[in-house]
């Protein structure tokens, strides 16, 4: 069966990480970037990303960050993917040698198919809701104006306010390589619920089981 992978992020609790593992999580992101209210400092991301087995990828948000900001998170967590959020050139992207993932804020007249090709070292884009916030949003954008999965070249990663009761139509719309999601299945920002995020896997897995029959 084809498999969406789940990307749960903004955790910023140990109990949070544990319960992302147990329910089957691709991935777990920590949001590095003081102007969120998951912001997570560099010396707390070690224990959190300790508790990470092997095959579950920690990754890394920053947006607009200094190269001695990302050194030190990579210092603590040097096996990260890393994920731009902010005005970042490929080439900045690109420095610090490590896979990674480029948001596009998904204002009108942005082209996913120009992003890539203008990051052409990321591992894949994120395509995400515009928000001054840069994420976290909780509000969706118009899949319809994302190009057919025939047409792209990189894993999309499908960000921007999805829930337990959205993710099922984004998937069967968007076909997306992953889902990522953060206010959805929270209590608060940076307070996960484990049954949200429960709901949330088992909604991505029925719809990649409808995708097959």
């Amino acid at each position: 069966m084809s498999r969406t992978r789940v990307k749960f992020c903004g955790l910023t609790r140990p109990r949070d990480v544990a319960a992302a593992v147990e329910i089957g999580a691709d991935a777990v992101g920590f949001v590095c970037y003081e102007g969120s209210r998951r912001f997570v400092p560099a010396d707390q991301l070690g224990p959190l990303a300790r508790a990470l087995p092997p095959f579950v990828t920690p990754v890394l948000l920053f947006v607009n960050a200094d190269e001695a900001s990302v050194a030190r998170a990579l210092d603590a967590v040097p096996y990260a993917t890393l994920q731009f959020h902010g005005d970042e050139t490929a080439g900045q992207c690109a420095r610090f040698r490590q896979p990674y993932l480029r948001a596009v804020r998904m204002n009108e007249g942005v082209d996913l198919l120009d992003c890539e090709h203008a990051y052409t070292s990321a591992i894949g884009l994120l395509a995400d809701t515009p928000a001054e916030g840069y994420g976290g949003s909780g509000q969706n954008f118009d899949w319809t104006r994302l190009p057919p999965a025939a047409a792209r070249t990189k894993p999309l990663v499908l960000a921007g306010g999805l829930t337990e009761a959205s993710v099922g139509q984004a998937i069967t719309t968007v076909r997306p390589y992953a889902v990522d999601v953060s206010s959805g299945i929270e209590d608060s920002p940076g307070i996960k619920s484990v049954e949200k995020m429960r709901r949330f896997f088992a909604a991505v897995r029925a719809a990649d089981l409808s995708l097959q029959t």
